[in-house]
C-alpha cells in the first residue's frame, strides 16, 4: 500500500464516497438503483459495480475481471440456494444422507475458495449472504424425520458458513434465511418474474434488502451513531409524574406499564453494549429523578446517563448543551420523544440529529428501537462495550475538576495512567475504529481500513501504536493511536488523534514524547508532523506549536511541522507511563 512521502499531499477518497461490488447468481435487476438510492438518502455518493449475469465465480477467480480494475470498499456475494443445488433442489432425496453430508463439505470448500481469493486481492468488506430454507419439501410433514434432510443441510451449510467468519473482521454473513422470514417467504419471489429472466428476489422487497445493507455501510463511512437522547413523560414511563406522581405513572408488570417497563430493559441492553443514554425533558428535575431513585419498577437508573437536561428550556437548546457537556458530535445523536412538536422542531433545526418517528402506541416502543440500524458497528471491542459506562463516570472527573485549584491538582487527583501498546491482533480492530471515527483531535484523518492497519503493521518501516488510559474513576481504554513512518533521518507522523473525551489531560503529549523517543533511540534526528484542517479537527490545530514544533511550510491543504531530537522531548509529569 502506497502512502504520502512527508512533502507530498496526495488527496484521499472522500468520507463520502464509496466502491460497492454486487457478485450475484441471478438476474438482480433493481438492486443496483435501489441501493444507490438508499446510500443517497444519507449522504454518501456510491460507485457501484454489477458483476455479470451468473458470473460470480469468473468474476473472482479472474484478476483481470472489472471487479479487480476499481478499489472496492464492499463486496456483496449473493448466491441463492436454487443456483447452488441445482437439480438438488428438486432431488435431494435421490442421494443418501451421508451423501448429502458431502455435498454440504464440498460446498462451503467451494464457498471459501471464492472467499480466499477475494481477500487475497482486496482488502474491502465482503458480504456474503447466506441461504434460504425453503418452506417446503416433496416430503411434507415428513421432512424432519429424514437423515440429514433438505432442511437440515442447508441449515448445516448456514451454520458452517458462519462458524467460518465468525472471528474474521473482514468477512461478515448476511442472514438471508431471516431476512426472508422477516419479510414473508411466500412474498420473496415473483415466480412470473422467475420464470421469465430469473429474478430470484421480489421488486418489492428490494428497497428492504438495500436498507439491510446500509446496515455495514454506516459504520463502514462512519455514519453509525452512539448516543440516545431521551424524553422521559409518555417515553420512559406512561403518564406525566409531575402530576400523577410516583405511584400514578406506569411502570412495571401490568399491561398498561409492561411496554414501558420492556422498552427501558431494552435500553438498558443497549447501555450494556457500549450505546450512550442522555435525557431531555421538560420536567422538575426532583420529580423525573424520584422515578429512577424510587420507582421499583424503574430498569434505568441515574448511573446509566451519561448527561441530563431536566428543565424547561427547549429541546434544541438542551440538545446543543448535552453534545457540549458530553464533548460529542451533534451527528452521533438520536433523538427519541413522544411529542411530534419536539420531534419536528429538533429535526428542522438540527437536521444533523436522527430523529426517530416514534408511534403513538407504547406497545411499538420496543419494535421501533430493535429495528433502527445507527447503532451497528463493524467490530465490538471492549472499548465499546464500556462507552455508556465511561461517559457516565465522565461527570464524576468534572466534579473533581470544578473544584480543583489549577490544572495539574486535577490531574494529580485524577491518578491517571497510560499504557503504550504495539499494534496486535487484539489491539487492531480498536485502532481501526478509532481512525474511522475520530475527528476533532486528529492531526490528518488519514482513515485506514482494518485490513490496512494489519498491512501497515507488519512493515519494519512503520511503528504503529495504541495508547490507553485509566484514573481513579475507571479505565478508558484504548482512547489513541498513531501511525509513524521511520526514515532513516526523520520519522513522520502519519497518523496522531486521541478521543476526545480525553483531550487535554496532557496524555497526548505522553504519546508525542512515546515517539520522540522511540525515534532517537533509533538515531532519527527530526520528527516530521502534519496538520490537514477538515472543519472539525480545530481542537488539533495548535498542538504541534504548542509542543515546540517548527512550521517549515504552510498551505491551504496542509501545515508542516519539523521537531528537532536533539532537543529532547520529556514525558509530562503527573501522569504515569506503562509501556507494554
Amino acid at each position: 500500500m502506497h502512502l504520502p512521502s512527508p512533502y507530498i499531499m496526495i488527496p484521499m477518497q472522500s468520507k463520502k464516497e464509496i466502491n460497492l461490488a454486487i457478485l450475484s447468481s441471478f438476474t438482480i435487476r433493481g438492486i443496483e438503483e435501489g441501493l444507490r438510492l438508499k446510500c443517497q438518502e444519507i449522504g454518501i455518493a456510491p460507485n457501484i459495480y454489477v458483476g455479470g449475469y451468473n458470473q460470480y465465480a469468473q468474476e473472482i477467480l479472474n484478476p483481470e475481471s472489472g471487479l479487480y480494475k476499481t478499489h472496492q470498499d464492499v463486496v456483496v456475494l449473493f448466491i441463492d440456494i436454487r443456483a447452488l443445488l441445482g437439480e438438488q433442489f428438486f432431488f435431494s432425496y435421490q442421494f443418501s444422507g451421508m451423501q448429502r453430508r458431502e455435498w454440504v463439505k464440498e460446498k462451503i470448500a467451494e464457498l471459501e475458495s471464492l472467499v480466499f481469493e477475494l481477500k487475497k486481492r482486496l482488502s474491502a468488506k465482503i458480504i456474503i449472504h447466506n441461504f434460504e430454507v425453503p418452506m417446503h419439501t416433496p416430503l411434507g410433514i415428513l421432512e424432519n424425520k429424514q437423515d440429514f434432510g433438505l432442511h437440515e443441510s442447508i441449515r448445516a451449510l448456514n451454520d458452517l458458513l458462519r462458524d467460518a467468519h465468525k472471528t474474521d473482521s473482514q468477512v461478515f454473513v448476511f442472514d438471508y434465511d431471516a431476512f426472508c422470514s422477516k419479510t414473508g417467504k411466500r412474498n420473496i419471489i415473483d415466480y412470473k418474474m422467475y420464470y421469465l429472466g430469473d429474478v430470484k428476489l421480489h421488486f418489492s422487497r428490494i428497497p428492504e434488502l438495500c436498507e439491510e445493507y446500509l446496515a455495514y455501510v454506516k459504520p463502514l463511512m462512519s455514519l453509525n451513531r452512539k448516543c440516545l437522547v431521551l424524553d422521559l413523560d409518555n417515553t420512559l414511563w406512561g403518564g406525566v409524574i409531575g402530576e400523577e406522581g410516583l405511584g400514578g405513572i406506569k411502570l412495571g408488570p401490568t399491561p398498561e406499564g409492561r411496554p414501558f417497563w420492556e422498552f427501558q430493559k431494552y435500553l438498558l441492553s443497549l447501555f450494556q453494549r457500549g450505546i450512550i443514554l442522555t435525557i431531555n425533558s421538560k420536567n422538575n428535575p426532583e420529580d423525573a429523578l424520584r422515578v429512577f431513585r424510587e420507582h421499583p419498577h424503574a430498569v434505568l437508573k441515574e448511573e446509566h446517563f451519561a448527561a441530563t437536561k431536566i428543565n424547561w428550556d427547549d429541546k434544541v437548546s438542551n440538545m446543543r448543551a448535552l453534545a457540549e457537556e458530553i464533548n460529542l458530535g451533534i451527528e452521533s445523536f438520536v433523538f427519541i420523544d413522544d411529542d411530534h412538536i419536539n420531534r419536528d422542531m429538533v429535526r428542522k433545526m438540527l437536521p444533523e440529529v436522527k430523529v426517530v418517528d416514534f408511534p403513538e402506541d407504547p406497545a411499538l416502543y420496543v419494535k421501533i428501537i430493535s429495528e433502527l440500524d445507527d447503532f451497528h458497528t463493524l467490530t465490538l471491542t471492549d472499548e465499546d462495550k464500556e462507552r455508556g459506562k465511561t461517559y457516565a463516570t465522565e461527570r464524576q472527573r468534572k466534579e473533581v475538576r470544578n473544584v480543583a485549584a489549577d490544572l495539574n491538582e486535577y490531574l494529580r487527583n485524577l491518578q491517571t495512567v497510560v499504557t503504550i501498546d504495539c499494534a496486535n491482533p487484539i489491539t487492531i480492530p480498536r485502532i481501526a475504529q478509532l481512525i474511522a471515527k475520530t475527528n476533532q483531535f486528529n492531526m490528518t484523518t488519514r482513515r485506514y481500513t482494518e485490513e490496512q492497519v494489519r498491512e501497515l503493521t507488519g512493515r519494519p518501516d512503520f511503528l504503529i501504536v495504541s495508547l490507553s488510559a485509566r484514573d481513579r474513576f475507571g479505565d478508558n481504554g484504548i482512547v489513541g493511536v498513531a501511525i509513524v513512518e521511520k526514515g532513516s533521518m526523520q520519522w513522520r507522523i502519519d497518523t496522531f488523534l486521541l478521543s476526545c473525551r480525553v483531550i487535554g489531560r496532557r496524555i497526548e503529549e505522553t504519546l508525542l514524547a512515546y515517539i520522540a523517543d522511540q525515534a532517537s533511540k533509533e538515531g532519527a534526528g527530526a520528527l516530521i508532523g502534519e496538520f490537514i484542517p477538515t472543519g472539525k479537527n480545530m481542537p488539533a490545530k495548535g498542538f504541534y506549536a504548542n509542543n515546540g514544533f517548527t512550521r517549515t511550510s504552510s498551505t491551504e491543504a496542509m501545515e508542516l511541522w519539523e521537531y528537532d531530537l536533539s532537543k529532547g522531548y520529556s514525558y509530562p509529569d503527573l501522569i504515569q507511563l506503562a509501556v507494554v
